[in-house]
C-alpha cells in the first residue's frame, strides 16, 4: 500500500441488532455498494468477523441466517478499494480467532517462520553448548546450518540458503543469486561481495553493494542489503 494512503474511510461501531432491523434504510444508505470489514458481538464480546464487497446484502442476511441469533450489535469499517480486504480478515481471525468464525485466515504469499526460527534456536543452543562442551555436541539436527568460515564471502554469516538479490540500474531491473556459501552469482560470474559483484552492474565503477543490492527479506518486503549489519 502507498504511504500515507489510508485503509478505512469510515466506520460504525458498536450499533445493536435493533437498530439495523428497524433503521435498515438508513444504515443501508451508508453501506449500500460498499466493501469493508465488519464485526458481529454478543454482550460486548466478539463472536464473529467477516469481509464482504456488498455490506447492504451480508448484513441483512445475518439477521437470517445460523448467526443470526448470536449477536445483539455489530461494527462496520468502510475500506477503499478491496486490494488487502482479504488479508485483512485473515489477519483479524488469526489474532482474535472469534467463537463464530470456524474456518482460519490463510496470507496469500507470507511465509510461516516457525521452521526457520526453530533451527536458529537450535543453532543457538548449539553454539553455547560448543563454547562448554566443544566435544559434545548435544544437538544434532540437518536443518542447522554449518559453520561458516568467516574468511570466505562477505555474506556467509547472513544466508544459509539461495537468495535473491536485486538492484536499480539506469531504469533496469538486475537480479543475482546468494549460493548457500555466501558467493554473489551475477552474469555469469561469482563475487565474494556486494560490492564487487555491483561494480561488476555499475560497468566497473565504484559501488557500495550494501546500498545497491536489495534481499527479499518476507514475501513482498524487499530491503537493502545494508540492514543484515544492523
Amino acid at each position: 500500500m502507498p504511504k500515507n494512503k489510508q485503509l478505512v474511510s469510515q466506520y460504525l461501531e458498536n450499533i445493536s441488532r435493533d437498530a439495523l432491523e428497524n433503521y435498515q434504510e438508513i444504515i443501508r444508505g451508508y453501506v449500500r455498494d460498499r466493501q469493508g470489514v465488519y464485526a458481529l458481538y454478543r454482550r460486548r464480546k466478539l463472536y464473529y468477523v467477516g469481509l464482504a464487497r456488498n455490506l447492504r446484502s451480508r448484513l441483512n442476511s445475518h439477521l437470517k441466517d445460523h448467526h443470526a441469533k448470536s449477536w445483539d450489535t455489530f461494527s462496520i469499517y468502510l475500506t477503499i478499494g478491496e486490494t488487502h480486504l482479504k488479508e485483512l480478515e485473515s489477519l483479524i481471525l488469526r489474532i482474535i480467532q472469534p467463537s463464530g468464525n470456524k474456518l482460519k485466515g490463510k496470507f496469500v504469499n507470507a511465509e510461516d517462520l516457525k521452521r526457520e526460527f526453530k533451527a536458529a534456536m537450535r543453532t543457538h543452543y548449539n553454539q553455547k553448548m560448543n563454547l562448554m562442551f566443544p566435544k559434545e555436541p548435544l544437538i544434532k539436527d540437518e536443518d542447522v546450518p554449518e559453520k561458516e568460515d568467516q574468511t570466505g564471502p562477505v555474506l556467509s554469516k547472513y544466508f544459509n540458503k539461495p537468495t535473491k538479490l536485486r538492484a536499480r540500474h539506469k531504469g533496469k531491473v538486475l537480479t543475482a543469486w546468494v549460493n548457500r556459501k555466501g558467493f554473489i552469482r551475477f552474469w555469469g560470474k561469482k563475487f565474494e561481495s556486494p560490492s564487487k559483484a555491483g561494480g561488476e552492474a555499475c560497468g566497473g565503477k565504484a559501488c557500495n553493494g550494501w546500498f545497491f543490492w536489495q534481499y527479499e527479506r518476507a514475501p513482498g518486503d524487499w530491503v537493502l542489503l545494508d540492514n543484515l549489519r544492523k
